[in-house]
């Protein structure tokens, strides 16, 4: 089962199998659990992954899902929520493939991405500390959640920054819920608190506490000089 962007017609199956590619591809060293993969194409750069369990399930099948149909397989829909945002103009990866390989009640899934050239994950940026690029990411991230996405799993290292731009990726096993501009609920703030977890973890040499506030001001759509002046 292969879903394709209608802007790659010549992909095909294989090219979603690691091995097909040789010497260029190279394993994604940061984040995840492995099974990612930069690509070198004809189309350009990509990047490859296979979906892969974390914690206890993994010791019992690491890349086995209970297969339910295709529409409910992990490749199609993280493929359709990268579709959504991508036509939105929002700063996520273009979607390019996924497909799902069926063994009798279980399948395993691939997905392949356009590769942002450039951007770095948030703790490796040179600025990482910065507060204007703190403020920033709290834009960001208020602009998906306007768009209704829920991103269960944001974490700083989810998080790039390059070319001026601030990108989120990684959205398996999120769900776009309808616009909802304006209010915060539930699920909002567990993003938030699953990025400030991951925070302590992986940036412990910066002021996180106070570094957090530019970002939630950016979230709240407190201007930049306003909040500057405020401080001052």
């Amino acid at each position: 089962m292969l879903i394709v962007n209608p802007a790659y017609p010549s992909i095909t199956e294989n090219m979603l199998v690691p091995g097909y590619w040789g010497e260029l591809a190279r394993p994604v060293s940061v984040g995840g659990r492995g099974g990612a993969w930069f690509v070198t194409t004809e189309f350009g750069d990509m990047v490859l992954r296979e979906y892969r369990r974390g914690g206890m399930a993994a010791r019992i099948s690491a890349k086995s899902y209970l297969y339910t149909g295709w529409h409910e397989t992990r490749s199609y829909k993280e493929f359709s929520v990268l579709e959504a945002l991508f036509r939105k103009g929002l700063p996520v990866p273009e979607p390019v493939a996924a497909r799902a390989v069926r063994h009798g009640i279980v399948y395993q899934a691939d997905i392949l991405l356009r590769r942002i050239i450039g951007a770095v994950p948030w703790p490796e940026a040179t600025n990482m500390a910065d507060e204007g690029l703190w403020f920033d990411i709290g834009k960001t991230i208020r602009r998906f959640h306007d768009a209704g996405l829920n991103h269960v799993d944001l974490n700083c290292d989810n998080i790039l920054i390059g070319n001026g731009r601030v990108y989120l990726i990684d959205f398996d096993k999120c769900d776009i819920r309808g616009s909802e501009p304006g209010g915060v609920t539930e699920w909002k703030l567990k993003n938030l608190a699953r990025l400030r977890r991951s925070l302590f973890k992986r940036m412990g040499g910066v002021d996180i506490e106070a570094l957090w506030r530019p970002l939630m001001e950016g979230y709240h759509g407190v201007s930049r000089q306003g909040a500057m002046q405020s401080q001052g």
